[in-house]
């Protein structure tokens, strides 16, 4: 088997269990937060609260970039399903025209903004060796069922269009809509991952490290208005349509 189907392969099962994938990073963030937060040691509280809420705020930049990405594209494209590629249309407009993987340039960056909240230089760096790999082989893998699918055309646009970096004087308008609804159905999760994991891994820091066994009020706060969120809107996915874009 040549080289880049073997890739192709391991990406095809890795884009299969993606959701559980990074559970292997388990272990390893155990041990990155069972010590006392290195930033506010060495430099203060203040210092330790900007980093935190910086590393907060390009986590939900990651974020933001799949929701422009979710909030203009059609049904039955970058979608969420495990057990093969799907896709009824070729996305090449919107930050497909600059991207040709906006949705995992958006995961990178969550997941190395959370690395970074740990403030873990040996998990920051596992993390960004583990991305090079994992996304190598899933991009991939989705190369080779696009170019069988769509042929020249898809050809074409990946001779023009970077494979992650964006070039941003390569915009085209998206060709649909922005659509809010759209974004709050399809990642609401995400929003919630992402404060339940700073979250836990702020506490965990003050709790095995420093002792500090109570979740202080702005975070319990801060996770409490994001559940609240998370079940509202998965509320009204599940139970209702108010949430229902047709043709997304």
């Amino acid at each position: 088997m040549m080289l880049a189907d073997t890739i192709a392969r391991q990406g095809n099962w890795l884009f299969r269990w993606r959701s559980y994938v990074l559970l292997g990073f388990i272990p390893l963030g155990i041990y990155a937060i069972s010590y006392p937060e290195p930033i506010e040691a060495l430099f203060g509280d203040v210092a330790d609260y900007a980093w935190e809420i910086g590393c907060i705020l390009i986590a939900f930049m990651g974020l933001g970039i799949r929701a422009m990405v979710v909030g203009q594209t059609p049904a039955g494209t970058s979608g969420r399903n495990t057990h093969g590629q799907v896709a009824e249309v070729l996305n090449t407009t919107g930050l497909y025209s600059v991207t040709r993987n906006p949705l995992y340039l958006g995961n990178a960056v969550i997941y190395m903004a959370i690395a970074l909240f740990t403030q873990s230089g040996l998990f920051v760096l596992v993390m960004g060796l583990f991305l090079v790999i994992y996304l190598e082989r899933i991009i991939a893998a989705e190369e080779a069922f696009l170019a069988q699918k769509f042929g020249t055309p898809y050809r074409e646009w990946t001779e023009r269009t970077p494979v992650f970096l964006p070039d941003f004087s390569l915009w085209r308008p998206a060709s649909l809509p922005f659509s809010l609804r759209n974004v709050l159905k399809r990642e609401y999760s995400g929003f919630f991952a992402i404060i339940a994991a700073v979250t836990l891994i702020d506490y965990a820091h003050e709790a095995f490290g420093e002792g500090e066994t109570l979740l202080g009020l702005t975070w319990a706060a801060f996770f409490l208005a994001g559940a609240v969120i998370y079940v509202t809107l998965r509320g009204l996915k599940k139970h209702s349509r108010v949430l229902h874009v047709e043709g997304r």
